[in-house]
């Protein structure tokens, strides 16, 4: 199998400017992608709205993204941020619930459940998440990948001790999808944005559901939520989509323009391969970081690197052309398919001065 390093198709879609270690915050947005943005752009500024075409790249871009979690499109709603459907589950949880995180974990899928202040959040370490769920836990919501520091939450323990305990889950794969191989079915709930690893444009994010969905209120169903959404328009709607579109927020049709190119390329390509692509970049600037004398947070498999204290040389970094992050003192670089071996020589030649 070609090397994505030499990968024709990925040398066609990226021209990026800058040595770009920055996936984790946002991706780059491939050539195809940008020129269906210009494209729909053109068509609103001469007075021919892209709606109808824009609600096609909605819909395409939720069957592109059902297949790459392994589920029907039916169960897949289409929006435009985690936070907003992590508020959806909170809002069906009983008062007096317990939710359990792992600490420090990203606010947008912590948050909803704490301002809430009749649900019982409970954190603990990350590694220890799994041992924590006990009878009485309502749901266990965990991100697959570690924002700050890109490590692999154990989700296969996770399931299995919610399972065990009749506790539902729920999995930010914000971090995760796109490199690392994922199966919805193997929790309740699953939700991502589409602007990091699936290199769409902001605007675009998904939430899978469960076959049954009569448990949560789509307290926020507007009239894309409708079973027929031209026909729901006004007053309450009467009849709500049978499928998880239901959930559906009303979509950004530019970011949707752009996703259904993205996802596309993620689908040919593979998250396998771009893992193990990524993974293997990881690993090469870990053991540069190494040479320097910086150790990184353990996250084996990741393709993420965060180096405690180090933060503060994200804004030399940025200065020679090398865009890092910054994230809790900790210098983040993240790896993805259009990155190279020499993208991390010349990162690892920038912090060795």
């Amino acid at each position: 199998m070609e090397s994505l390093a030499t990968d024709r198709t990925v040398r066609e879609q990226f021209a990026a400017e800058t040595t770009y270690l920055n996936t984790a915050s946002l991706g780059v947005l491939p050539r195809d992608a940008a020129d269906a943005v210009r494209t729909a752009i053109a068509e609103y500024s001469v007075g021919r709205p892209y709606v109808r075409e824009g609600f096609e790249a909605v819909q395409e871009a939720r069957e592109l993204f059902a297949r790459l979690v392994g589920v029907d499109a039916s169960r897949v709603a289409a929006g435009a941020s985690v936070a907003v459907y992590a508020g959806l589950l909170a809002t069906a949880l009983p008062a007096g619930a317990e939710v359990l995180v792992a600490d420090d974990d990203f606010s947008s899928l912590v948050n909803p459940f704490a301002v809430r202040g009749d649900l019982k959040l409970r954190s603990v370490p990350l590694p220890e998440l799994a041992d924590a769920v006990r009878p009485g836990t309502a749901l266990v919501a965990v991100s697959a990948v570690q924002s700050a520091d890109g490590r692999i939450a154990d989700l296969a323990a996770i399931r299995d001790a919610a399972r065990a305990h009749g506790a539902r889950t729920f999995v930010d794969a914000s971090q995760a999808v796109g490199w690392l191989p994922l199966r919805a079915d193997d929790f309740d709930y699953l939700a991502t944005v589409g602007y990091k690893w699936l290199l769409a444009p902001r605007g675009a994010a998904f939430l899978v559901t469960p076959d049954d969905r009569s448990d949560v209120t789509p307290v926020f169903a507007g009239w894309v939520a409708g079973e027929v959404p031209y026909d729901s328009c006004y007053g309450p709607v009467t009849q709500l989509a049978r499928s998880a579109r239901r959930f559906d927020e009303s979509p950004s049709l530019l970011a949707y323009s752009a996703a259904r190119h993205t996802l596309a390329l993620i689908e040919r390509l593979g998250p396998q391969r771009i893992g193990a692509h990524n993974a293997a970049l990881a690993d090469r600037f870990r053991v540069g970081l190494a040479r320097l004398g910086h150790e990184p947070v353990a996250a084996p498999g990741s393709a993420i690197v965060a180096v405690p204290g180090l933060g503060h040389a994200a804004e030399r970094l940025a200065a020679a052309d090398v865009m890092v992050s910054s994230r809790n003192g900790f210098l983040r670089a993240a790896f993805h398919l259009y990155n190279t071996d020499a993208d991390v020589d010349r990162a690892l030649d920038v912090l060795g001065g």
